[in-house]
């Protein structure tokens, strides 16, 4: 059989879509998982474009690729994604070393270019490039149809697209079957999800329809949008002890200037208010969010509103990002970039200051607490967990050392993928140690 590689650059979104697929080309090529370096007949580079340093990452990668087909290495390079569907024009021009040139977008064209007839009624089915963890991303829909000023998704992927639930359904039973017990529902809006298929926010329905899937324990949500926030989401957190009491909700700004600078339809009163109500309805729910400094609109003034309201705020888990003009973008077109990448890094490095402290004290506060946790792996006589606090690749992890009379001696390899209590013994501003109870 041919050899074939993927490398898989960017979000969790691209790893999903590279597992949907490599199983349709799983018949036909011998997958070489990406790391090997050894000789492919093709190499495949699912790339990012979404801001400087991932398209800076991607035109290195396939650069490289490009040199080891020079001498000899690999027989053809592909390269598809988010890069190449957003400089579809220029990209064959720079590199013409590429054989083909693939968009985020045409998965089906790329699959008919290798050989291969894409099969529809295999579409929820995937190869796990994970190393089989026992949590998986599910991507529950394609696009925006949002329109923040500052971002480019909705160029690059195109308008929102719901993944019809019995797919999901489907794709979630498969994932299940493979040792699953975590989903962790993505996209570039989860609350959007359903709006074009149902003609509603279905993703509360979606939320019940998934935690009847025998084998799946953890339901976490990330992406979701503030405007317009379906409540009947928090009450299914409140009330299905499958869905984490756990949130992602990117909300980048509080001051009313820039929101309304990043086209974000929402105000400071009503992200207080949506936070009030969320920790209101779903008693000791852990937020994540990010946030955006400098962009166009911020001084000094807007700056100080934003560490007032992450002190006030107090989110257990945030990430913060300078902001990076991109071209085509609203932003881009009507905002000049005033602030300098100076005082851009000198705030990103105050409100990372601000929120390590906050971060470290919700942790010094679970010292003592019993918690159910996932085992994800095994490394060095220690098991590596989560609890629902924690999310899997951004947040922290909680390290319990394997002792065998605690285990009745059974063998710790075979229990990545169970579900433990501890109690928790010690703690940073990320990482936890526990005791199995």
């Amino acid at each position: 059989m041919r050899t074939l590689q993927v490398i898989t650059l960017g979000c969790s979104k691209n790893t999903v879509d590279t597992e949907h697929l490599l199983y349709q080309l799983r018949n036909d090529y011998e997958i070489i998982p990406e790391g090997e370096t050894v000789p492919v007949d093709i190499q495949l580079i699912n790339t990012c474009g979404f801001i400087g340093d991932a398209k800076e990452q991607s035109i290195q990668v396939i650069l490289q690729s490009a040199a080891r087909k020079a001498a000899g290495e690999i027989g053809k390079i592909f390269v598809f994604g988010c890069l190449s569907q957003r400089y579809s024009d220029e990209m064959p021009e720079l590199i013409p070393e590429v054989d083909a040139w693939f968009g985020a977008r045409d998965l089906d064209p790329l699959i008919r270019a290798l050989g291969c007839e894409p099969d529809a009624t295999k579409s929820h089915l995937r190869v796990r490039t994970d190393g089989q963890h026992p949590y998986a991303f599910l991507k529950i829909s394609e696009g925006c149809d949002r329109r923040c000023s500052y971002c480019a998704i909705p160029l690059i992927r195109g308008a929102h697209r719901s993944v019809p639930m019995e797919v999901l359904v489907h794709e979630a039973e498969s994932l299940a079957a493979e040792g699953v017990r975590e989903l962790v529902l993505i996209a570039q809006d989860t609350t959007f999800y359903g709006l074009d298929l149902y003609k509603r926010r279905a993703l509360a329905e979606l939320l019940r329809r998934l935690s009847a899937v025998e084998g799946i324990e953890w339901i976490r949500i990330h992406y979701s949008y503030p405007a317009d926030f379906p409540d009947d989401v928090l009450d299914e957190m409140a009330s299905n002890p499958k869905v984490c009491r756990y949130m992602d909700i990117p909300l980048q700004h509080i001051s009313d200037k820039v929101l309304d600078n990043m086209h974000r339809h929402v105000t400071g009163a009503w992200t207080r208010e949506l936070i009030r109500k969320m920790r209101e309805k779903v008693p000791g729910v852990v937020l994540r969010t990010t946030l955006i400094v400098g962009h166009p609109g911020e001084g000094p003034k807007e700056f100080s509103e934003l560490l007032d309201f992450v002190a006030e705020a107090r989110f257990e888990r945030m990430g913060a990002f300078p902001y990076s003009e991109e071209e085509g973008t609203y932003g881009a077109e009507h905002f000049k970039d005033s602030v300098t990448a100076r005082t851009k890094k000198n705030r990103l490095s105050r409100l990372m200051e601000l929120q390590r402290g906050i971060s470290f004290a919700f942790n010094q506060s679970r010292i003592g607490t019993v918690e159910k946790v996932l085992i994800d792996d095994f490394n060095d006589g220690v098991f590596v967990c989560r609890s629902e606090f924690e999310s899997p690749e951004v947040d922290g992890e909680i390290l319990v050392r394997y002792d065998s009379s605690a285990f009745d001696g059974v063998e710790p390899y075979s229990m990545v993928g169970e579900f433990i209590e501890v109690r928790i013994t010690a703690a940073d501003e990320y990482d936890l140690t526990a005791e199995p109870l």
